[in-house]
């Protein structure tokens, strides 16, 4: 993409979200009652006050906290549990059946057991966000592995790759990439919307979920519409970063190397 293109591409993305913007101002004046749709005016104000008292920054590296502590987990989990299912068939008809029944009950369900087993602290929190982040992550790794291609196998061996140390470590591994950076991708998605869920139970007075419920109860909607789109504003920082952290040094091999 050269740089009228870059610039166009921007330019447009800019003004979709300006018109946003101009159409939800309108409406909220129109209806003009702030429990209802609080003007996005309202929403910046607060925001700014929530930020000159530095309660947003302590919400926000709360909320973080969890998020990395379930996400590494699920990471930790997920992709070694997919190598071997995707690998091994004997493992592979072992665990599904079992991974099969667990996955869809949804994160919120673990709730209950996440309190008994943690208690109220960050780990009951992390455990909540690992749920709903590992059986992405497990299930693109398994699909990675599952398909790697024969032709890549049987060259690796004939080159000298006769352990299956070796042909998951450089053949197989290489080829699931792709799918293994898909599936922490989603995994990330659906850990951080479980970071409200993770955070009802009240494991600390601070945190972005925390916060929504805390200013919902008072009625503060401008609050809670700011911490909403503080939560999609940092989702989608931290998938930008990933994408480009993937694409200049994870799968970089993919669009060739540039010397």
């Amino acid at each position: 993409m050269d740089r009228g293109q870059g610039t166009k591409k921007r330019t447009l993305e800019l003004a979709s979200i300006a018109t946003a913007i101009v159409i939800w101002e309108i409406v909220a004046r129109i209806i003009d009652i702030k429990y209802i749709l609080p003007s996005f005016t309202s929403v910046v104000s607060a925001f700014i006050g929530l930020v000159q008292d530095g309660e947003l920054y302590r919400d926000i590296m709360t909320s973080l906290n969890y998020f990395v502590l379930g996400i590494g987990l699920a990471i930790l989990v997920g992709i070694p549990i997919g190598t071997m299912m995707g690998w091994f068939k004997s493992i592979d008809r072992a665990v599904d059946p079992i991974i099969e029944m667990i996955r869809p009950i949804p994160p919120l369900a673990w709730i209950p057991f996440a309190i008994l087993w943690f208690g109220l602290n960050k780990y009951a929190a992390g455990f909540v966000i690992f749920v709903g982040a590992v059986f992405p992550i497990l299930i693109n790794t398994y699909t990675g592995f599952k398909n790697t291609p024969k032709v890549l196998v049987e060259s690796g061996k004939v080159l000298g790759c006769v352990k299956n140390k070796d042909i998951i470590l450089r053949i197989a591994l290489p080829s699931a990439l792709p799918s293994i950076a898909t599936g922490i991708r989603v995994g990330m998605g659906v850990g951080w919307m479980c970071v409200v869920a993770a955070e009802i139970f009240g494991v600390s007075t601070y945190g972005i979920g925390r916060k929504i419920w805390f200013w919902n109860d008072l009625h503060h909607m401008d609050m809670v519409l700011t911490y909403m789109l503080v939560l999609g504003m940092i989702a989608l920082i931290i998938d930008r970063a990933f994408r480009y952290l993937v694409q200049v040094w994870w799968l970089k091999w993919q669009s060739g190397v540039v010397v």
